[in-house]
This record gives structure tokens, C-alpha cells and sequence, in this order.
């Protein structure tokens, strides 16, 4: 294969296309997917509805392009993403899609997800559509309106509270119409492993967010505390599975620990000091542990 960008027929891709594509930023996306694996697994038991499961992976799904394309916007408007960027390429900074344009993409994404929203609203009632707009209000308000909550220093806990109790909780729900301790326990871990995603990515931007004024947890903890906190979330994953065992889960949950080598191996890289662009391999690579763990966690919930 060369690097042009081309398909395997010889036709060019779009440019545009691919710049959309990157705006979406795909590896991301597991992040979404893990927790409706996990709630979808915790509640098979019970009960199991596909459309179901289906219509939450698709509104998940948007939910996260929705949030990743109103960052891209809002950091770009506020002077957080400039030149000096270490992550990968913002589109609106980078002058490959015009804000106005992102901002309509943002728009067309959530009224999407909205309509998605409709009929799981129809499955689960007045509880998911307080959910819905709560998801879209956090997505927008993490780095945009007139308190962004990513820039003083709560996005952590935002992401946990969402990606992690209220994603598998949420999916279960959908399926059950309840609740139980198994879904508000099997969320801990997942919300631990995707705000571990969130911890690299603050503490690699640490410099170039506080010369922006962005004060993220990373930034107001310091970057040696920040390493202390990805090791936690990572590890303490793996100690939360077996409280799973009280709650009537079998031992198979315990197979998430086959991800364990991959969160030691990301640990030693961070504890010992890896910064700047050296953590953009990490960032990806605690994205694939958080599906990884999500994925042998549902699996092992179903067995």
C-alpha cells in the first residue's frame, strides 16, 4: 500500500471524507461500545432484546462523534488547540473543515442520536430521556457554553459518571426495565478503565493547557499525582471485578484479568516518566485495554 490515500481500485479518496472521518476520531469509539457490552452481558440473563441493544450501540455511538466533534470546535474557539497541539490533528485547528461546518456536523450528529433516542425513550421512558438529554448537555458543556466543565477540572468525574454508571446501568435498563447491584457494579470498573483514557490524554496536554488556561484535574494535580491516578484507575479495576462474585456473577467475570499484562505494561511506561507526544501510543493503547477489559468482562458475564 503507498500513502496516498488512494483505494484499492486506484480511485482517490475524498479528502473531505477523510477529514470527517478523522473528526469522528475512530479509536475513540470503543469507548462507547464497552459499557453497552457489559450492560448488555449483565442483563442477558434476564433478558436479552437485539433491536434493543442495536439501537443503544448507534445512540452511544453518536453520542461520542457528537462530543469529539463539539471538543474539536470549542477548543479550537477558545484557544486550547493552537500549533503546539502534541495529540493528533484537531480538523478546525488544523484549517481542514471550516467551524462553521463542524458545527453543523455537531448539530446533525446529536439530532441523530435524538432520533435514535426516540425509540429507546418508547423501551425505557421518562429515566432515558432525563439520561439522553443529560448525555448531549454533557457532551456539549464539556468544553463548551459559558462553564466548560472539562477546564475546571471536573471532566474526569463527567466522564465516569456517563461512559462508565450511567452507560452500563443505562444498557441494562434498557434491557430489564430495573436496575440490579450486578449492572451498579460491573459500571465501576468500566467507568474506571475509560477515565483512564481521559487521565493520559490530561496528562500529556498538561503544558499546553495551562498556557491556554484550560485547568483540567491533570493540571491542577500536577503530572506526578496524574501518573498516581492513571495506576489506580488501571489497577483498581482489576480489584473491583471480584466484588461482581457477591453480587451472584460467576467467576468467569474474572477473565477481564487476561487484560492485565497490557494495564502493567502501560503502567510502567507511565510511572516512570513518559510525556509529551511519547504518550500518544499509551492514549491509544489504554483505549484498546478499556475495550479489551469491557469486552472479556461482558463475555465473562454471559458464561
Amino acid at each position: 500500500m503507498t500513502g496516498d490515500a488512494s483505494t484499492s481500485q486506484g480511485r482517490p479518496q475524498s479528502p473531505v471524507l477523510m477529514h470527517w472521518l478523522a473528526a469522528t476520531r475512530p479509536a475513540t469509539l470503543p469507548a462507547a461500545v464497552a459499557p453497552v457490552l457489559v450492560g448488555a452481558a449483565a442483563a442477558a440473563d434476564e433478558r436479552f432484546r437485539l433491536l434493543v441493544f442495536l439501537a443503544t450501540i448507534a445512540a452511544a455511538l453518536l453520542l461520542q462523534i457528537g462530543t469529539n466533534l463539539a471538543n474539536d470546535l470549542f477548543d479550537f474557539e477558545r484557544g486550547a488547540d493552537t500549533s503546539e497541539r502534541l495529540g493528533p490533528t484537531r480538523v478546525t485547528q488544523a484549517g481542514l473543515i471550516a467551524p462553521e461546518h463542524v458545527r453543523t456536523g455537531t448539530i446533525l450528529v446529536f439530532a441523530t442520536a435524538v432520533a435514535i433516542g426516540v425509540y429507546l425513550l418508547y423501551i425505557g421512558g421518562w429515566p432515558i430521556l432525563a439520561v439522553g438529554v443529560l448525555a448531549i448537555l454533557a457532551g456539549v458543556a464539556y468544553t463548551g457554553g459559558p462553564w466548560p466543565f472539562g477546564y475546571h477540572g471536573l471532566g474526569d468525574i463527567v466522564v465516569f459518571v456517563f461512559f462508565g454508571l450511567v452507560a452500563v446501568a443505562g444498557t441494562y435498563y434498557l434491557q430489564t426495565g430495573a436496575v440490579d447491584s450486578i449492572a451498579a457494579v460491573a459500571a465501576v470498573p468500566v467507568g474506571m478503565t475509560v477515565t483512564a483514557i481521559l487521565v493520559v490524554n490530561n496528562l500529556r496536554d498538561i503544558e499546553t493547557d495551562q498556557r491556554a488556561g484550560k485547568r483540567t484535574l491533570a493540571v491542577l494535580l500536577g503530572a506526578r499525582a496524574t501518573r498516581a491516578q492513571y495506576a489506580l484507575l488501571t489497577l483498581g479495576a482489576y480489584a473491583t471485578v471480584p466484588f461482581l462474585l457477591l453480587t451472584g456473577a460467576n467467576a468467569w467475570v474474572l477473565l477481564s484479568w487476561l487484560s492485565l499484562p497490557l494495564a502493567l505494561l502501560l503502567n510502567r511506561s507511565v510511572l516512570q516518566g513518559e510525556s509529551g507526544r511519547a504518550l500518544n501510543p499509551i492514549l491509544q493503547r489504554t483505549g484498546q485495554l478499556h475495550f479489551a477489559f469491557g469486552a472479556l468482562l461482558a463475555l465473562g458475564l454471559l458464561l
